[in-house]
């Protein structure tokens, strides 16, 4: 087994170093980093009936294990994972001064494409807006803070494709903008060294924002994300776990066709990820 995976691992770093776009992202892998790949997981998208893929990297042990070599490497809207970059975006434009802004509810939301949320139709702040995805006062945001400061702060942070032709205002949940599984985790691991283009300070609230469970042996800062554009249920959990190994950054990506539809599609982000996390022995 390790044999088969050490051959996956040098065709893969072959493969990105081969493959030339226009965001360059042969990025990904450094040369002293060591590519797993585990075909195994599939079993645990499989226990869901969903297609998908997770990317993880091991930051002490300069590590990439990934599910497979091409759906890690696919672009899909990133859903409410977006929000991650969105925080960092109004805190460096000064569109919000904190994490504890208002964001005025502006009446009426598209209740087609986001659900009826009734609990979150109110002035919220942007923390708890993060914390129980409210899209529609990131939306607020997005437009004070115009496609022009998101294109010049994706660019810098090589985030997604930078497709930003989506006339409304919400390109990471509808339109052709995309970003891979890949990608996703290496954006996650600039911001946990903090070499991104933003202030320690605005690092520093959203890294705090982003946590959503911690007890004495973990933390894990994570987004979600869902979105259902062109009949695909797209489901997101991305974020790093931390414990006292060193920190471990993931990108879990589920594809299901809507007409499934399955109860379980939101859960099962969050229990595949754990079940690959468990096997690792990264939690118990």
């Amino acid at each position: 087994m390790k044999s088969t995976q050490f051959v996956f691992g040098i065709l893969f770093i072959a493969l990105l170093f081969s493959c030339s776009t226009k965001r360059k992202d042969n990025h990904f892998t450094s040369k002293n980093d060591e590519v797993l790949v585990r075909q195994d997981f599939k079993k645990y998208f499989d226990d869901c009936n969903v297609e998908g893929a997770i990317a993880i990297y091991d930051h002490k042990n300069h590590t990439w294990i990934l599910s497979d070599t091409v759906a890690t490497r696919k672009e899909t809207l990133p859903a409410s994972t977006f929000k991650i970059i969105n925080l960092l975006i109004a805190l460096e434009t000064k569109t919000i001064a904190s994490e504890n802004d208002i964001v005025k509810w502006p009446g009426s939301t598209d209740t087609l494409k986001y659900d009826y949320r009734p609990n979150i139709y109110h002035d919220i702040t942007v923390k708890e807006a993060f914390e129980v995805s409210a899209g529609w006062a990131f939306i607020e945001l997005a437009k004070k803070i115009g496609k022009d400061n998101y294109k010049k702060y994706l660019t810098l942070c090589h985030y997604g494709n930078i497709n930003l032709s989506q006339t409304d205002p919400d390109f990471w949940n509808f339109g052709a903008f995309g970003i891979s599984p890949i990608n996703q985790v290496e954006f996650l691991k600039k911001l946990y060294e903090e070499k991104l283009p933003f202030s320690k300070r605005n690092i520093d609230i959203v890294k705090k924002v982003m946590i959503n469970e911690q007890n004495d042996d973990y933390t894990i800062h994570s987004k979600t994300g869902w979105t259902r554009e062109n009949d695909i249920n797209t489901g997101w959990w991305v974020g790093y776990i931390e414990n006292k190994n060193g920190a471990y950054f993931f990108a879990t990506r589920l594809l299901q066709d809507r007409k499934l539809n399955a109860s379980n599609f939101g859960n099962c982000r969050k229990e595949i990820t754990k079940s690959v996390f468990k096997n690792l022995n990264v939690i118990q």
